[in-house]
């Protein structure tokens, strides 16, 4: 696969995500993911949508990041978890307060405890697709061999956060649906508006924005002729530590030495100026 290729198209005119720039952040970002793809033997329309589903869940900043649960105003809370808050007034409490609306919205569901345990806070949304409940945190601890569940920071960790994503895809661990439940793999008929049911059920208000996502990151990979792998088998303590690198076109250019050179002769000269100045000054002085 050529990676500048990869890049080059999702710069173009023609991209639906980036316009026609990457930061170096969003450059990383994406190369943990590809590097997960490719260890794992993804076929090129399960990749594209693992890095769809990637761009959709951190708002196209291409990193782990933490659920923003800070909302402002009651009545959103209200429409967004409308079976917790029946009504406006019950909502205002959690206004302006995330970890106590965090502790409420997922209180005794998804493995976590009642309210009062702190759960919902502490296995809130994390990493590349948002992983949320204790049992989540649970079934990931399983498959990238790290206790997420003591440690639920540890799943934005760049790595761990990119393996969570690619394999839990692959593996149906959010909802039951997996990438492999959607049609052909590389060829024409793969279904991405409805595999956005693989992270969320949201399918009718995102399956088509998130596969509009794909079909873009589609059209990059094949300009980069990827092609699928047989999936690499990685000992449990050095899948973490393949090193993250980013292609020579993104990287800021080498800064360039300004000083010049000292030789004899340079050094010669500086002596003479300073023996020059220092008997100026004791003229002077005298």
């Amino acid at each position: 696969m050529d990676r500048s290729r990869f890049y080059a198209a999702l710069r173009s005119r023609a991209s639906a995500v980036f316009g026609t720039s990457l930061s170096q952040t969003q450059v990383a970002g994406m190369e943990v993911i590809l590097d997960a793809g490719q260890r794992a033997g993804l076929p090129l329309k399960h990749l594209a949508y693992a890095l769809a589903t990637g761009y959709h869940e951190t708002g196209g900043k291409m990193q782990p990041v933490n659920e923003n649960l800070y909302y402002a105003s009651a009545a959103r809370i209200r429409e967004v978890w409308p079976k917790r808050f029946t009504s406006i007034a019950a909502a205002i409490p959690y206004v302006r307060n995330p970890q106590r609306l965090a502790n409420r919205a997922y209180a005794g569901r998804m493995g976590n405890g009642p309210e009062a345990s702190g759960d919902g806070w502490r296995y809130r949304g994390r990493a590349l697709p948002q992983l949320t409940g204790k049992e989540n945190y649970r079934k990931a601890s399983k498959l990238v061999g790290v206790d997420l569940v003591s440690d639920p920071d540890a799943a934005n960790d760049t790595d761990i956060s990119a393996h969570i994503l690619v394999e839990g895809m692959r593996a149906g661990m959010f909802t039951g649906k997996k990438l492999a439940d959607f049609g052909a793999t590389n060829s024409a008929g793969y279904d991405y508006v409805a595999a956005r049911s693989i992270i969320n059920g949201d399918v009718r208000d995102n399956g088509e924005l998130v596969a509009g996502y794909a079909k873009t990151f589609e059209t990059a990979l094949r300009e980069a002729d990827y092609f699928s792998q047989a999936p690499l088998t990685i000992p449990a303590e050095k899948r973490f530590e393949t090193p993250k690198t980013i292609p020579a076109a993104s990287r800021p250019p080498v800064p360039q030495p300004t000083t010049t050179p000292v030789t004899k002769q340079s050094l010669w000269s500086v002596i003479r100026t300073l023996i020059a100045i220092a008997v100026g000054k004791f003229a002077k002085g005298a």
